[in-house]
C-alpha cells in the first residue's frame, strides 16, 4: 500500500520511497526512510497535500508524492531502556573545566584575523533571533552573489575582529532548494572560522540531521541548543556533556527568545574559531554495516580529487554515495573511477538491503537515535503543540480554513489600508506637504530661479514624496505579514491554497506574495523572495502585477463616478476579477511557454505557533523600510527627474508655462493615434497615463489638470471609451516603485519585457472591451 492511501490518524512503516533525484534525496533528508514510523495527521481542505508526523514533528507532503512512498503495517512498540534518565549534571561553562579547549595543542590565529562565522539550522529554530542576540544593530543586509538569497552579515557584540553570516534556515546540505546551494557552497568555498549550528531542543532529532552534515565538513563548531526554556518547562531535558562527548563539539543550550546562554556560545564559539579546533567525531558509521565499508572505499577513490577541489574529504564521500550530481561534476572522475563507484554502490546496495543514497540517510538517523537514547530525556507533549492543534482544527479545518484564511487576510488588509497604515500615510503626506510649504515659500522669498523651484517643488518634493507616502503602507503591511510569518500561520496558508496553485503552475507558496499585490506591487515583489524555487518565483513576480494595487483604486472612483454612477461596486469589482482572470490567463501561457515544467514539489514543515518575537519583527520592518527608502532616493528619484523635465520643457529647451507645449505632452500627442483604436485616443489622457508610469495616483491629478473639469472630461470620452480606459489602467505597466522592484529581484531584461509585455496585453484587453461595447 502506498501512504496516500492511509487514513488520518493512521500510522504505518516505510517500506521504500520512490521517485529519483533531488526530490527523493530530500524526502530522504527529511526522515522518509526505510523502516520508519509514519502517522497520517490530515489532509489540507482542498484534499491535498496530506500532513504526516514524523520522526516527532510534522511534514506536509502532495498526495503524488506520496504515492511513490510505499508502507506496511506499523512496528509493535519497541521498550527502548532510556539511557539519558539519569540524574543531570551540571554542564562546565566556558573555562569551568570542560572538556574541550585544551590549551597544550593550540596554535591561535593571528589576533589581526577576522574571525568569520556561519550561523546555520533548520527554518523555524530561532535562527533569525540568535542573530539578532549576537549582533544586535551591527548588521547589513545583501545578496549571495548570483541569486537573490537574502544574506546577514554582522558583527558579534564586544568582538570587533568578528563577522558572522546568517545563512538561510535548511534542512540539509543537499541541492535540493536554492538556499541549500548557497549554504553549502558559502561553508565549502568560504571556509568560515567556525560554524555556530543552532538546533532546536524541542524537535531535536529532527535538527541534528544537519548537524551531522555539518560535522562531516570538519570545520571548528559549536551546537546551539536553543528553546531549552520550553524542552524543560515540558519535563524533558538534555545531558549536555554527553552530548558533547558524543558529537565531538561543544553543547551550549541556550534560550534565544530569553537571552540565556548566549554570552557562553559566544565564548566558546570565538575560542573554537581562533584556536581552530575541529570537532572530534566526523565518522557516523557503525564499522560493521556495509554503509562503512563502502564510504570509507569512496574516501580512498576520491582523496585526490577532494583535496584538489579542497571539498572535506567525508562530507564528499557521504555526497557522492548519495549520488549528488553537483559534488560529481565537481571531483570530475574518470571513467574507470566511475566505474569503481559504482560496483562499490552495487556492493552496499547488497550489503545494506536499500540503495546507497537511502543507506546514508539510515546511517545518520540510527547514530541520531543512539545519541538521544543515551543524551535526551524525552518531554511529555508539548503545551505548544497542544495549543497548535487545537488552532489548527480551525485554521487548516476542512470546512473552516479557507474562510479563516480570506477572513484574515481581509483583517490584515482592511487595518493596513484603511486604518493604522491609512492614519500613518496621512501623518506622513501631512508632514511632507507642511515641509515642502515651508520650502517653497523659503525658495520664493529668496527669490530662487524658477527652473530650480520647479525642479525641487514639483520635481522632488512633490515626486519623490508622493512615492515615500506610501512607506508607512509597506511597514504597515509587512508588520502584520511578519507576525503571520513568525507565528507560524503562512506555512499553513501554503499548506492550504497548494492544490489550487497548483493548477496554474505554482505551490501554494505563491499565494502570499499575489495576495499582497492587492496592497501594493512593490512588497509583493520583495515577498517572492521566500519561494525556494527559481521558476515559481519569476512566475510569481511576473503575475503579481496583474493583482489591482491599493494605487489604482483612486482611478477606479474616478470613472466609476463620471461614467457609471449607477453601477459603481458593480465596475469596481469586475475589474478587480477581470484582472485575477488575466492573472490565471497569463499563468497558464507561462505554463505552457517560459516557464514550462510543473511546480516546484510542495514539502514543508508546520511549525508550532508561537509568539512573534518583538526584535525579530522590528529588524524585518527596519530592513523593508531601508530597502524602499534606498529606491525612493535612486531609481524613482532619477525617474521623477526625468518625468518633471518632460513635463516643464519644450523640445528647445524651454521652460513652458502650459504643460501641453512640453516634450512630454508632444510625445503623448506622437502616441495618441495609437489609442484612437481603443477609444481614448486625446493627447490629455495619454499625457495623465504617461504620468502614471510614476504613480497610479497621478493618473486622476493629471487628468483634472489637463481638462480643467469632470464635464470637459466627459465630453472627450464616451463611456464606453472610459470602460476601456479602465481595463487599460488596470492591466498596463506598473510604477516605477514596482519597476524598480522587479529590476532588482530579476534584472532589467525582465523588468522591459514586464512592462512592455503589460502594455501590449493592456492595448489588446481595452481594444476588445472598447469594439464589443460598440455593439451595444
Amino acid at each position: 500500500m502506498n501512504l496516500s492511501k492511509l487514513p488520518i490518524g493512521s500510522t504505518a512503516t516505510i517500506q521504500s520511497v520512490g521517485g529519483s533525484g533531488a526530490l527523493r534525496q530530500h524526502f530522504l533528508d527529511m526522515g522518509l526512510i526505510q523502516g520508519t514510523e509514519v502517522t497520517v495527521v490530515k489532509y489540507a481542505p482542498m484534499g491535498d497535500p496530506i500532513e504526516l508526523r514524523i520522526h516527532g514533528y510534522e511534514l506536509s507532503i502532495r498526495l503524488a508524492d506520496a504515492e511513490n512512498i510505499q508502507v506496511g503495517e506499523a512496528h509493535e512498540p519497541k521498550t527502548v531502556e532510556n539511557k539519558a534518565a539519569k540524574k543531570e549534571k551540571h554542564h562546565p561553562g566556558y573555562g569551568e573545566g570542560g572538556k574541550f579547549h585544551n590549551r597544550k595543542s593550540e596554535n591561535p590565529l593571528p589576533d589581526s584575523e577576522t574571525l568569520t562565522f556561519a550561523l546555520v539550522g533548520n527554518q523555524n529554530c530561532g535562527k533569525t533571533t540568535l542573530f539578532n542576540q549576537l549582533t544586535g544593530s551591527k548588521q547589513h543586509v545583501g545578496n549571495f552573489p548570483g541569486v537573490t538569497v537574502d544574506r546577514k552579515d554582522g558583527v558579534i557584540k564586544g568582538y570587533e575582529n568578528t563577522l558572522i553570516t546568517d545563512l538561510p534556515g535548511i534542512y540539509s546540505m543537499s541541492p535540493y532548494t536554492s538556499e541549500e546551494i548557497v549554504t553549502r557552497e558559502f561553508v565549502i568555498r568560504e571556509k568560515p572560522k567556525g560554524i555556530i549550528n543552532i538546533v532546536d531542543a524541542t524537535n531535536i532529532e529532527r535538527n541534528l540531521y544537519l548537524t551531522m552534515q555539518l560535522l562531516e565538513l570538519g570545520f571548528p563548531m559549536v551546537v546551539a541548543l536553543n528553546m531549552m526554556d520550553e524542552l524543560w518547562e515540558n519535563g524533558g531535558s538534555v545531558l549536555v556533556n554527553e552530548m558533547e562527548e558524543a558529537l565531538g563539539v561543544p553543547v551550549i543550550p541556550i534560550s534565544a527568545a530569553k537571552g540565556e546562554g548566549i554570552e557562553e556560545l559566544i565564548r566558546h564559539a570565538i575560542h573554537v574559531a581562533k584556536y581552530q579546533e575541529r570537532p572530534e567525531e566526523t565518522d557516523f558509521c557503525n564499522r560493521k554495516e556495509g554503509i562503512h565499508r563502502g564510504i570509507h572505499a569512496v574516501m580512498h577513490l576520491i582523496e585526490d580529487h577532494a583535496e584538489r577541489t579542497e571539498i572535506p574529504i567525508r562530507f564528499a564521500a557521504s555526497k557522492v554515495m548519495e549520488g549528488d550530481t553537483k559534488i560529481l561534476e565537481q571531483l570530475e572522475l574518470t571513467e574507470k573511477e566511475q566505474g569503481i563507484l559504482e560496483d562499490i554502490a552495487i556492493q552496499t546496495q547488497e550489503e545494506t538491503g536499500m540503495d546507497r543514497a537511502a543507506a546514508v540517510a539510515q546511517m545518520r538517523f540510527d547514530y541520531i537515535e543512539e545519541v538521544c537514547k543515551g543524551t535526551v530525556i524525552k518531554p511529555k507533549e508539548s503545551k505548544e503543540r497542544v495549543r497548535s492543534r487545537k488552532i489548527d482544527h480551525f485554521l487548516t479545518g476542512k470546512y473552516t480554513g479557507i474562510p479563516a484564511f480570506i477572513g484574515i487576510m481581509g483583517i490584515v488588509f482592511w487595518l493596513t489600508f484603511n486604518v493604522i497604515g491609512a492614519f500613518l500615510q496621512g501623518l506622513l503626506e501631512s508632514g511632507i506637504s507642511a515641509l515642502t510649504d515651508v520650502v517653497d515659500h523659503a525658495m520664493e522669498a529668496a527669490q530662487v530661479n524658477s527652473v530650480v523651484h520647479s525642479l525641487v517643488i514639483d520635481g522632488i518634493f512633490n515626486g519623490v514624496g508622493g512615492v515615500l507616502s506610501f512607506l508607512p503602507i509597506i511597514v504597515t503591511l509587512f508588520f502584520f505579514l511578519s507576525m503571520l510569518e513568525d507565528s507560524g500561520y503562512m506555512a499553513r496558508v501554503a499548506f492550504i491554497m497548494d492544490k489550487l496553485l497548483r493548477k496554474l503552475g505554482l505551490s501554494g507558496r505563491s499565494i502570499v506574495p499575489m495576495l499582497i499585490g492587492f496592497g501594493c506591487t512593490v512588497p509583493g515583489v520583495m515577498a517572492s523572495r521566500t519561494l525556494p524555487s527559481e521558476r515559481d518565483r519569476k512566475m510569481t513576480i511576473l503575475l503579481t502585477p496583474f493583482m489591482s494595487c491599493t494605487a489604482k483604486l483612486p482611478i477606479y472612483a474616478f470613472f466609476t463616478a463620471a461614467f457609471f454612477p449607477k453601477h459603481g461596486a458593480l465596475v469596481m469589482i469586475g475589474l478587480y476579477v477581470f484582472g485575477i482572470v488575466m492573472g490565471i490567463v497569463m499563468a497558464l501561457i507561462f505554463k505552457k511557454t517560459a516557464f514550462k515544467g510543473e511546480a516546484v514539489p510542495f514539502v514543508m514543515e508546520l511549525p508550532n505557533y508561537r509568539m512573534p518575537g518583538g526584535k525579530n519583527v522590528l529588524h524585518l520592518l527596519w530592513d523593508k523600510a531601508k530597502d524602499f527608502l534606498q529606491r525612493a532616493f535612486t531609481v524613482i528619484f532619477l525617474a521623477t527627474i526625468l518625468i518633471w523635465f518632460l513635463q516643464n520643457f519644450d523640445t528647445g529647451l524651454n521652460m513652458v508655462a502650459d504643460s501641453q507645449d512640453s516634450i512630454l505632452a508632444l510625445a503623448a500627442g506622437a502616441l495618441a493615434p495609437v489609442f484612437v483604436p481603443v477609444g481614448f485616443g486625446d493627447w490629455r489622457i495619454v499625457t495623465a497615463l504617461i504620468s502614471g508610469f510614476m504613480a497610479k495616483e497621478s493618473v486622476v491629478s493629471s487628468l483634472t489638470v489637463l481638462f480643467g473639469s469632470t464635464a470637459a472630461l466627459q465630453g472627450s470620452l464616451s463611456t464606453v471609451g472610459a470602460g476601456a480606459l479602465l481595463v487599460f489602467c488596470l492591466l498596463y505597466t506598473p510604477c516605477v516603485a514596482a519597476i524598480a522592484s522587479v529590476k532588482r529581484e530579476l534584472g532589467g531584461k525582465w523588468a522591459i519585457a514586464m512592462v512592455v509585455g503589460q502594455c501590449v496585453l493592456a492595448w489588446l484587453a481595452a481594444f476588445a472591451v472598447y469594439q464589443i461595447g460598440m455593439f451595444f
